[in-house]
């Protein structure tokens, strides 16, 4: 080898690694696109539906409802979900419950499902409703929530992502959520009885903070869907924003977190059912003195408190009136970021993820719109959809994890902070806070339409 052949050697083995490093950063990696979404095939496609959606009105005698808890700890100890990978509980603090309401107008019939559970994946939400056609349940619309705790089962998400940092999977752990789903269904619709329906909605003092960016707008309000059976028996169907993250990260018990506590202390004291629901919990964090059972329980007990204490705004459902809707939700390319303009390709987010079934689902009793996200919204944003659904005569109750999720929705000013829920967990690119302002402010005009 002559000393000239050198450095052109080091030379082409350097272009070369160059190049093959180039190949794979644009393999794996791509910038965010932060075109007009109105102008975007997504965006048109999701419009597209809300004009034609089938919203099934039916105007009945009398309202009707019925509902049943039913235990789903596992007999054995399953790997928990919530914050980071942590294997097995060690002990059961709370048992775990699914909480079915099934509320009807003679006409129809809407199956409210809750678990104590952080989300509901699309393989569980597919694995129930297939269920449910095969045994033809007279039921014409089932609406998904969670607790939204981070303390409880995982081994229900397939598939890679599902397998590194969600709870791995577990056969037995979604057989066992399956059948009790479907015993809970068919133990709440044994139990349905003429009822009365109020919705009342209660400010709340010190509980809930902006834990996206200190002292900016919360979501302070309890909103609650009161049934009572002509026996006297009560249930109540509770929505709240403020995540139930108190239990430390480390902590390794099987816990609802506090709205165990909370259903727990009103069914103990004032009613026979109560079933919480995750309200428009981004953004929002819990004021909690510790991070202990103990004060999982004195959070639980001062929101049951001022609740019982305070009288809110109390309105009689007297207008059996009922709407339900499903809307597909088409969503930009997947955008999840290294930084401020850089992203992985979607394929590589699809393939680690899999499904999301991004939806909405809308639900009319009366004059309460029940609005179900796949993504966890701020509850930033509540107050001024609030105020539009009033505009168009509706009292609004907000949930997520309806059996899809797709990360966060914040609103647009915050997307390019580097914060946990605007660079980490929006996965689905700039303007969706306002993607999503159109979508729920049309569908609250369209459920208000006689």
């Amino acid at each position: 080898m002559t000393t000239s052949s050198l450095p052109r050697r080091i030379f082409r083995v350097f272009a070369w690694i160059v190049g093959v490093l180039l190949v794979l950063a644009l393999a794996f990696f791509t910038r965010v696109d932060r075109k007009d979404y109105h102008l975007e095939e997504y965006y048109l496609q999701t419009m597209g539906h809300l004009d034609t959606l089938n919203l099934h009105p039916t105007l009945g005698p009398t309202w009707l409802a019925g509902w049943s808890k039913v235990n789903t700890t596992p007999q054995t100890p399953a790997k928990l979900l919530g914050y980071r990978p942590r294997g097995r509980y060690d002990f059961v603090q709370d048992s775990s419950y699914i909480r079915s309401l099934i509320i009807g107008n003679g006409r129809q019939k809407i199956a409210f499902v809750n678990y104590e559970l952080m989300i509901v994946h699309p393989y569980l939400q597919e694995r129930i409703l297939k269920r449910l056609d095969e045994l033809h349940f007279p039921v014409d619309m089932v609406y998904f929530t969670a607790t939204h705790t981070h303390s409880g089962l995982g081994g229900f998400i397939p598939g890679l992502m599902g397998k590194l940092a969600l709870g791995s999977f577990d056969r037995n752990v979604v057989q066992l959520l399956e059948d009790r789903t479907l015993q809970s269904l068919q133990l709440a619709l044994s139990s349905m009885d003429t009822v009365s329906m109020h919705f009342r909605k209660v400010a709340t003092d010190n509980l809930v903070a902006n834990r996206l960016i200190e002292g900016n707008p919360i979501d302070p309000y309890a909103r609650q869907l009161i049934l009572e059976k002509k026996n006297g028996a009560k249930g109540l169907m509770t929505t709240f924003s403020a995540h139930p993250t108190i239990l430390h990260p480390k902590f390794m018990g099987l816990s609802g977190d506090y709205p165990h506590y909370f259903n727990e202390r009103l069914e103990n004291t004032s009613v026979d059912f109560s079933l919480f629901a995750a309200g428009t919990v981004g953004s929002m964090r819990p004021l909690s003195s510790g991070d202990q059972p103990t004060d999982v329980r004195a959070f639980a007990d001062e929101l049951a408190g001022q609740l019982a204490e305070k009288e809110g705004q109390v309105f009689l459902e007297s207008s059996q009136r009922m709407k339900w809707a499903a809307l597909p939700v088409q969503l930009r390319k997947a955008h999840f970021r290294l930084g401020k303009n850089v992203r992985v390709r979607p394929w590589i987010f699809n393939q680690l993820l899999g499904e999301t079934n991004a939806h909405f689902d809308l639900v009319l009793l009366g004059n309460v719109l029940m609005i179900s996200s796949s993504g966890e919204i701020s509850g930033e944003m509540m107050e001024a959809w609030e105020s539009f659904a009033l505009e168009n005569g509706l009292h609004l109750m907000i949930t997520c994890f309806n059996g899809g999720y797709i990360g966060y929705i914040t609103p647009d000013d915050y997307y390019d902070m580097e914060l946990y829920e605007t660079r980490d967990m929006n996965w689905f690119g700039p303007y969706n806070g306002a993607y999503f302002d159109e979508i729920i402010r049309k569908s609250i005009s369209r459920m208000a339409q006689n």
